[in-house]
């Protein structure tokens, strides 16, 4: 196939041009210009999306699928109208946020989303989920129902800028002390690696699959994702059980940001349904799932080549930890 990556430089753009190039696809991609590049095999493309249907100028001719993955729906305008006539496959990569209800477990694909983000509107981390729904409502526009809407959930493995995915294989690896973890009473955790979605999404090219779906992983319990971690590092740490109230009550994030504990929600925080999201539908349609081992080995090779022991975007830094430690152990 002749295939048009809309980004192809970070995490999972990245990965799907990884796939194609591994699959033997003549793959282009066009991304703003940053120190960041497409793999190796890859045309490079650069241009100011910000631009208009003018930055689509250097991607001429057919294409057999094109992938967008942006977020503001401006650039998804300009895309669809600079190219939508001359691709065959269109996906577009939203997002399990665009649904309004994140509180009711078992969620499939006729929740309601959000409105869409008015065009005068600039989107931003807080409108995401809005943004989101307005680039969903854009590819409909121009391709009714000729186009692949993927929703993914938490998305993890090498490359991931969240730091989300990655802290916890770093942790258990980073030394042999006792390691906080919440205590995640009836959590739940719903990841998948990174490699599953992009290999789908190529697949759904390949087969002129569309439909929209919610690329997300078996939801699990939290504490049995964790205690997995730990065996597939092979450390055997010692895991010190904190309860989820006190982490709250100490300042302690949940799900990402500094000082957190990434993927902890705690019940009553208005996303119990969050991470059980259905998969049955894009598992139907081939969405497969490796074993968390496997992910795990490719995560924490990246994070060695990090390194354990940096600054992180997410999670709890060595101090912070040590300190909570401490104060859950004096008081229990």
């Amino acid at each position: 196939m002749r295939v048009l990556i809309l980004g192809g430089t970070v995490f999972l753009s990245a990965a799907i041009a990884t796939e194609c190039l591994a699959r033997g696809h003549d793959v282009t991609c066009l991304s703003r210009a940053t120190n960041a590049t497409p793999p190796r095999g890859a045309r490079d493309v650069r241009a100011d999306r910000s631009h208009g249907t003018g930055a689509y100028d250097a991607v001429r001719g057919e294409w057999d699928a094109v992938v967008d993955v942006a977020t503001d729906p401006r650039f998804v305008r300009d895309a669809l109208a600079a190219l939508s006539e001359r691709a065959r496959h269109w996906t577009c990569v939203s997002s399990c946020s665009v649904y309004l209800d994140q509180d009711r477990p078992g969620g499939d694909e006729t929740r309601a989303i959000h409105e869409s983000l008015p065009e005068s509107e600039t989107p931003t981390p807080e409108n995401y989920g809005a943004s989101k729904a307005a680039c969903e409502a854009a590819c409909h526009r121009a391709r009714g129902d000729d186009v692949l809407v993927v929703r993914p959930g938490l998305i993890v493995g090498p490359g991931d800028p969240s730091d989300r995915g990655g802290y916890w294989p770093a942790r258990f690896a980073r030394d042999q002390g006792p390691v906080l973890v919440p205590e995640a009473k009836g959590l739940f955790a719903q990841l998948i690696d990174v490699s599953d979605v992009a290999s789908w999404i190529v697949e759904c090219g390949e087969s002129g699959t569309t439909g929209t779906m919610n690329a997300v992983g078996e939801p699990r319990r939290l504490s049995d994702v964790l205690e997995d971690v730990g065996l597939a590092v092979g450390l055997g740490a010692n895991l010190v059980r904190v309860d989820d109230q006190w982490l709250l009550d100490h300042g302690v994030a949940p799900w990402s940001g500094p000082d957190s504990l990434p993927l902890w929600i705690p019940q009553g925080q208005g996303f119990d349904g969050f991470t059980t999201r259905s998969r049955v539908l894009a598992s139907a349609h081939g969405l497969g799932q490796r074993d968390v081992a496997d992910t795990v080995r490719d995560i924490l090779a990246y994070e060695r080549i990090r390194g354990l022991e940096r600054e992180r975007v997410a999670g709890l830094s060595a101090g912070t930890e040590t300190t909570l430690l401490s104060l859950w152990g004096g008081q229990t």
